[in-house]
């Protein structure tokens, strides 16, 4: 595999930057609204859960 030239190295990292800049205030905002938000773990672990048990079920089928 090759490595890049330094000339893309400078664009992709110039395109990273501008990317992070261009995300940083709805990143921000959406950590501000998600404070006021009461937290709903119930609806996270209960798929979790559910994946957990199938997974085990296809170990012990196996």
């Amino acid at each position: 595999m090759q490595s890049y030239a330094w000339w893309e190295n400078v664009i992709l990292g110039a395109l990273l930057l501008m990317v992070v800049l261009w995300m940083q205030s709805g990143a921000k905002s959406a950590l501000q609204r998600s404070k006021n938000v009461p937290s709903d773990w119930g609806g996270v672990l209960l798929p979790l859960g559910f994946v957990v048990l199938f997974v085990i079920f296809l170990i012990v089928m196996v």
